[in-house]
């Protein structure tokens, strides 16, 4: 992980206008994400960010939960500098730096939400115990929703969904950077698992009403309740 830690470090500050030019209809599906959290807006809810970025996930989730307590989670220092700025107007917000992976939760979440970060996670054990780890820091009736980069069933439908992605950022980004760039750092640091794998893997664990909430080729949002 520490190349992908040093690459979001590097890009903290512009991650934020990277994201819009970079991953199709960002705003959309992170909308998604927030309004399928199943509970009334003026409850105390406990959340989770896994991977929180610079905070976006965190502060919508404010914005409509303002009595939530959330705890945000990412790998890279500057990442968290730039949530805690972003978020400096709101209360009952706690930040932890370090990897998701190896840090202890405890077991009274309501929600656990996570944005373009699980699949970094090299391998398909690595991803089903992180699983694991959300479903055990879930409540009763607590949720997990995932946004994130994902495989198709098979390398046909894969191929499409990367032809689906390169041309979305040719609206806004040289073909030479997506080239000489964007594809290499996928291709480095990104590790999707199929979308449908992981649906299999959130019921064995034990999630039911799991679904994919929103979907656009090789993004997808998708979770479960406890």
């Amino acid at each position: 992980m520490d190349m992908v830690k040093n690459h979001f470090e590097d890009e903290a500050k512009e991650f934020d206008s990277l994201i819009l030019k970079l991953i199709p209809y960002y705003n959309e599906m992170i909308t998604s994400l927030i309004l399928n959290i199943p509970f009334n807006t003026s409850e105390n809810i406990k959340v989770l960010d896994l991977g929180c970025g610079t905070g976006n996930v965190s502060k919508i989730i404010k914005e409509r939960f303002p009595q939530s307590k959330i705890t945000c989670i990412d790998l890279a220092e500057k990442m968290i500098e730039m949530a805690r700025t972003k978020l400096a107007h709101y209360d009952n917000i706690e930040y932890k730096v370090g990897n998701f992976s190896n840090l202890h939760f405890s077991n009274d979440y309501h929600v656990v939400v996570s944005s373009l970060a699980i699949h970094h996670l090299k391998t398909d054990e690595e991803k089903k115990h992180l699983f694991s780890k959300i479903f055990n820091a879930l409540g009763k009736g607590g949720v997990f929703y995932n946004a994130d980069t994902v495989l198709g069933s098979n390398d046909y439908l894969s191929k499409v969904n990367v032809e689906k992605w390169k041309n979305y950022m040719l609206k806004s980004v040289p073909l030479d950077e997506i080239e000489e760039k964007w594809l290499p750092t996928h291709y480095e640091e990104d590790f999707p698992a199929s979308l449908m794998d992981q649906l299999d893997w959130l019921r064995e664990i034990g999630f039911k009403d799991v679904d994919v909430v929103w979907k656009y080729y090789q993004g997808a949002v998708y979770g479960g309740v406890k």
